[in-house]
């Protein structure tokens, strides 16, 4: 939770120091939620993301070297500095990527799902991998969520659905955009059980993951958990954060997941307050560190232009170097090269 914390907080002087470019969406507060369910997964498990990205790929291991790189654009980031901060992708770790356009995850993760089911009982495979959903409130309105529910449902596929409900759609007040704000009854609707959890309580988190995770092990099929979080910052890093009222965000700053969960071990005398400035301390020089190898990695030759475009960019005359070659003998080399 603090290397998350930690990271974003960095996350958001490189911006505004222009080491990042476009859209950048922290995720402050909402620690809790990546922290309780990530962390009780396997290698083999999958993770679906949005477009705050950044905490769920640290929080399946992927490196802060290799996520701050990718944010600063750089051949070392996880996608080779391709994706950027919407898109953080890495086969090695499951993390199966961020999705810029709300709800569209969903179907990937049902996917991810569908082939941990197919693995196990068409192939005959020792396979219990489990794939989660992240995705907010907003999202909850949109058909993919439903569609994606009725076929988890109808197929007992091993997902969990997790809704984290930070109140807000960029600018839309979740109480003023559905019907129904409690979106956990959403679940028992298809067939499978819906769950509301503090999003801000770490270990209330984690406990109401375990439950979900082990029963789609179990191949008991999908569950949808509603994590009532908040953000702490804005929609995204150009977003001034003028339309939420003072006291609301007071009231959630007063609930902080990481400030809650010091307390809970220095009251139970699990970690004192030495021990927990070591963790602090560690962290970030690691976030430090990540910056400084970021900085200095190199940006993506002119060669990885056309990667993941084409399937083989040389039919379509991109050389080496990545210039536009053209095949017709009445040019010669130098003039058709653009």
């Amino acid at each position: 939770m603090i290397l998350g914390r930690s990271f974003e907080d960095m996350c958001a002087q490189m911006y505004y120091r222009g080491k990042m470019f476009g859209f950048v969406h922290l995720y402050n507060g909402q620690e809790a939620v990546s922290t309780g369910f990530i962390k009780l997964l396997t290698k083999s498990d999958s993770v679906v993301s949005t477009y705050r990205d950044h905490v769920h790929a640290l929080s399946k291991g992927v490196s802060a070297r290799a996520v701050m790189s990718e944010l600063f654009g750089k051949v070392t980031g996880c996608c080779r500095g391709q994706g950027g901060s919407m898109h953080m992708f890495s086969k090695e770790h499951n993390m199966l990527g961020g999705f810029a356009f709300i709800g569209e995850g969903i179907p990937v993760a049902t996917g991810a799902a569908f082939t941990s089911k197919y693995k196990r009982e068409v192939l005959k495979q020792d396979c219990d991998d489990v794939t989660v959903a992240f995705f907010g409130d907003g999202t909850c309105n949109n058909g993919q969520f439903y569609e994606c529910l009725n076929i988890a449902a109808l197929y007992k596929l091993p997902i969990i659905f997790v809704v984290e409900n930070n109140l807000w759609a960029i600018g839309m007040s979740h109480l003023r955009s559905t019907s129904d704000p409690e979106i956990w009854k959403k679940g028992p609707a298809f067939g499978m059980p819906g769950v509301h959890v503090d999003g801000m309580d770490v270990l209330k988190v984690r406990e109401v993951a375990k439950e979900a995770v082990t029963r789609a092990r179990r191949g008991e099929g999908p569950t949808l958990v509603e994590c009532e979080t908040y953000r702490f910052r804005g929609h995204s890093l150009a977003d001034p954060d003028e339309l939420r009222d003072a006291a609301e965000k007071a009231k959630y700053a007063a609930r902080d997941p990481i400030t809650a969960l010091k307390k809970y071990l220095i009251e139970n005398k699990l970690a004192n307050e030495g021990e927990l400035k070591t963790i602090e301390k560690k962290i970030d020089d690691l976030v430090e560190e990540a910056v400084e190898f970021a900085d200095a990695s190199p940006q993506p030759g002119r060669s990885q232009l056309l990667e993941n475009v084409f399937a083989d960019p040389k039919g379509f005359g991109i050389g080496p170097d990545g210039r536009y070659r053209c095949e017709d003998p009445k040019f010669t080399e130098g003039t058709a090269q653009v």
